[in-house]
Protein backbone atom coordinates (compact mmCIF):
# COMPACT_ATOMS: atom_id res chain seq x y z
CA UNK A 1 0.00 0.00 0.00
CA UNK A 2 1.69 3.08 -0.76
CA UNK A 3 2.51 5.39 1.72
CA UNK A 4 -0.36 8.24 0.33
CA UNK A 5 -3.09 5.91 1.12
CA UNK A 6 -1.82 4.92 4.88
CA UNK A 7 -1.28 8.72 5.32
CA UNK A 8 -4.92 9.31 4.54
CA UNK A 9 -6.09 6.73 7.02
CA UNK A 10 -4.25 9.52 9.92
CA UNK A 11 -6.28 12.23 7.47
CA UNK A 12 -9.97 10.52 8.47
CA UNK A 13 -8.69 9.53 12.30
CA UNK A 14 -11.60 11.68 12.59
CA UNK A 15 -13.93 10.35 10.80
CA UNK A 16 -13.30 6.73 11.83
CA UNK A 17 -11.21 4.11 10.40
CA UNK A 18 -10.87 3.64 6.94
CA UNK A 19 -9.71 0.53 4.46
CA UNK A 20 -8.45 0.60 1.39
CA UNK A 21 -8.83 -1.96 -1.64
CA UNK A 22 -7.19 -1.86 -5.08
CA UNK A 23 -9.23 -1.18 -7.89
CA UNK A 24 -8.63 0.68 -11.67
CA UNK A 25 -5.20 1.14 -11.01
CA UNK A 26 -5.51 2.63 -7.50
CA UNK A 27 -7.81 2.51 -4.55
CA UNK A 28 -10.96 3.02 -3.15
CA UNK A 29 -11.49 4.32 0.67
CA UNK A 30 -14.37 2.65 2.48
CA UNK A 31 -16.04 3.04 5.85
CA UNK A 32 -18.40 0.34 7.21
CA UNK A 33 -18.15 -1.29 3.82
CA UNK A 34 -19.55 1.44 1.40
CA UNK A 35 -16.94 3.79 -0.59
CA UNK A 36 -16.73 7.38 -0.02
CA UNK A 37 -13.96 8.25 -1.47
CA UNK A 38 -11.46 7.06 -4.26
CA UNK A 39 -7.51 7.73 -4.65
CA UNK A 40 -6.49 7.82 -8.65
CA UNK A 41 -2.98 9.02 -9.72
CA UNK A 42 -1.94 10.08 -6.46
CA UNK A 43 -5.34 12.27 -5.94
CA UNK A 44 -8.02 11.80 -3.32
CA UNK A 45 -11.67 12.32 -4.79
CA UNK A 46 -14.58 12.15 -2.57
CA UNK A 47 -18.11 11.05 -3.03
CA UNK A 48 -20.55 13.40 -4.49
CA UNK A 49 -23.96 13.31 -5.75
CA UNK A 50 -26.96 15.61 -6.41
CA UNK A 51 -27.54 16.75 -2.78
CA UNK A 52 -23.33 17.46 -2.50
CA UNK A 53 -22.14 18.22 -5.69
CA UNK A 54 -22.65 22.44 -5.74
CA UNK A 55 -20.74 22.69 -2.21
CA UNK A 56 -17.51 21.00 -4.07
CA UNK A 57 -18.20 22.89 -7.11
CA UNK A 58 -18.20 26.36 -5.75
CA UNK A 59 -15.02 25.91 -4.00
CA UNK A 60 -13.66 25.27 -7.69
CA UNK A 61 -13.24 21.14 -7.21
CA UNK A 62 -12.93 19.23 -10.50
CA UNK A 63 -14.73 15.64 -11.03
CA UNK A 64 -13.02 12.73 -11.09
CA UNK A 65 -12.89 11.64 -15.17
CA UNK A 66 -11.55 9.32 -17.49
CA UNK A 67 -11.46 7.93 -21.30
CA UNK A 68 -13.53 5.27 -22.46
CA UNK A 69 -13.72 4.67 -25.69
CA UNK A 70 -12.19 8.53 -26.30
CA UNK A 71 -14.77 10.05 -24.61
CA UNK A 72 -14.45 11.67 -21.30
CA UNK A 73 -16.82 9.60 -18.54
CA UNK A 74 -17.52 11.95 -14.77
CA UNK A 75 -18.06 9.82 -11.95
CA UNK A 76 -19.76 11.46 -8.94
CA UNK A 77 -16.17 11.88 -7.27
CA UNK A 78 -14.93 15.47 -6.63
CA UNK A 79 -10.98 16.53 -5.59
CA UNK A 80 -10.85 16.65 -1.98
CA UNK A 81 -10.38 20.48 -0.92
CA UNK A 82 -6.31 20.64 -0.09
CA UNK A 83 -7.88 22.10 3.65
CA UNK A 84 -8.59 18.45 4.94
CA UNK A 85 -4.91 18.01 4.94
CA UNK A 86 -3.70 20.27 7.96
CA UNK A 87 -7.30 20.34 9.72
CA UNK A 88 -8.34 17.16 11.33
CA UNK A 89 -12.12 18.40 11.55
CA UNK A 90 -12.57 19.55 8.03
CA UNK A 91 -11.25 16.30 7.37
CA UNK A 92 -14.40 14.55 9.23
CA UNK A 93 -16.74 17.11 8.08
CA UNK A 94 -15.62 16.51 4.10
CA UNK A 95 -15.42 12.93 4.75
CA UNK A 96 -19.01 12.48 6.56
CA UNK A 97 -20.56 14.67 3.29
CA UNK A 98 -19.03 12.16 0.95
CA UNK A 99 -20.22 8.80 3.49
CA UNK A 100 -23.83 10.45 3.48
CA UNK A 101 -23.79 10.65 -0.39
CA UNK A 102 -22.57 6.82 -0.93
CA UNK A 103 -25.57 5.96 2.00
CA UNK A 104 -27.80 8.02 -0.59
CA UNK A 105 -26.56 6.19 -3.61
CA UNK A 106 -27.01 2.54 -1.66
CA UNK A 107 -30.34 3.98 -0.64
CA UNK A 108 -31.83 4.58 -4.13
CA UNK A 109 -29.76 1.37 -5.65
CA UNK A 110 -32.05 -0.52 -3.19
CA UNK A 111 -35.40 0.77 -3.41
CA UNK A 112 -37.74 -1.62 -5.88
CA UNK A 113 -38.42 -0.74 -9.13
CA UNK A 114 -42.16 0.66 -9.34
CA UNK A 115 -44.21 -2.03 -11.89
CA UNK A 116 -47.35 -0.47 -13.43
Amino acid sequence: MSEFIEYLGEVFERFGAIQARRMFGGHGLYYDGLMFALVADGVLYLKADSESADTFKAQGLRPFEYQKNGKAVNLSYYTAPEEIFDDPDRARDWANRAYEAALRARAARSKPAHRH
